[in-house]
């Protein structure tokens, strides 16, 4: 997908429903989720490596724009990226595709706080270059 490096699947699953089979619209946000931690796994050794290095990434937005309905046992690719890092902050963007039909897109803001005292810190410049990296691949 143009301008994204990383993607991954997810189904959605018979609790993600409604009556009609839709899936509900805070379903997306897990899917978004979801990608965003795999996206962590990938480049920067996994949400909890960063846990363990003494720092959290806490969310302080969510906007979501949706544009078809998904339903049950569809798969969808929740396409990723990181953007925006900037001081204690960095950003999130998204696209749930179904094949080559946009499901919704949106994106999270983040900021990075010290995990013992919650207080503001910069974004490491580990995670920084993790994010570099990562925005500079190419998707397989």
């Amino acid at each position: 997908m143009d301008g994204f490096s990383f993607s991954t699947e997810v189904k959605v699953r018979f609790a993600e429903t409604d009556a009609q089979g839709i899936a509900h619209h805070a379903a997306v946000v897990v899917f978004l989720e979801v990608a965003r931690v795999a996206h962590l796994e990938r480049y920067a050794g996994g949400y909890q490596a960063i846990r363990d290095r003494g720092i959290e990434a806490l969310t302080t937005e969510v906007s979501l724009r949706y544009h078809r309905a998904a339903y049950f046992d569809e798969r969808l690719t929740i396409w990723a990226r990181c953007t925006d890092v900037r001081g204690a902050r960095f950003r999130y963007e998204y696209r749930a595709m179904r094949g080559g039909e946009l499901v919704a897109e949106g994106h999270t803001s983040h900021a990075v706080v010290d995990r013992s005292t919650h207080r503001p810190t910069r974004v490491p410049q580990w995670l920084a270059e993790a994010v570099a990296m990562a925005e500079s691949a190419v998707e397989p």
